[in-house]
């Protein structure tokens, strides 16, 4: 008799351009889940040749115990910053998947239907805080909320640890935005 495990395996990509922290992210998501939350997790990364501007994508697999395969699959979960990542990585999505994008930059149409959305203006709330390029840490406030496959005290632990000692308050400041946006939406 075939012996059978229940196993808990969670895949999420994050899409975008470089110089967005697209691969930041994905970094700060898999450390928060392998040190904090004590589970496995696999980070791989894709980005054109230009790097700074051309489309990128990051993508972390977490399970329980040790990753048995570190490519997303079949990813439940996609983040997208840019009008071309939603062009070029939206089809990889399972369909009831759930889609966060950055609203101030993407644009959705009738392919989103088939997903859970969430729209969160990150890149404009970044910029209303001064500096653009939080607007990824936004959004991981905003996914540590409303997804469990990361517990919100490991990102947050994971955004602290990760970012320059200078700018460790205003990361901050912008998971807890996030964070809070999350709370909005999921009342709605």
């Amino acid at each position: 008799m075939k012996q059978t495990t229940t196993r808990t395996r969670n895949e999420i990509i994050f899409g975008g351009f470089g110089g967005q922290g697209i691969i930041t992210a994905g970094y700060i998501t898999g450390k928060a889940s392998a040190v904090y939350d004590g589970k496995d997790s696999t980070l791989t990364r894709v980005y054109g040749p230009e790097a700074r501007g051309s489309a990128c994508r990051s993508s972390v697999v977490i399970e329980e115990e040790k990753v048995s395969y570190p490519y997303v699959q079949e990813p439940e979960i996609m983040i997208i910053m840019s009008k071309d990542a939603y062009e070029k990585y939206l089809s990889r999505l399972n369909e009831g998947g759930t889609l966060i994008v950055d609203s101030s930059l993407v644009s959705l149409d009738e392919r989103a239907e088939k997903y859970k959305v969430y729209k969160v203006p990150a890149t404009q709330i970044a910029e209303d805080m001064g500096v653009r390029i939080i607007a990824n840490v936004i959004m991981l406030g905003f996914l540590s909320e409303i997804w469990k496959g990361v517990s919100v005290e490991a990102m947050r632990k994971s955004v602290k640890d990760t970012v320059p000692q200078k700018y460790v308050e205003l990361n901050v400041k912008a998971f807890e935005k996030g964070v809070e946006l999350a709370k909005e939406a999921k009342k709605a």
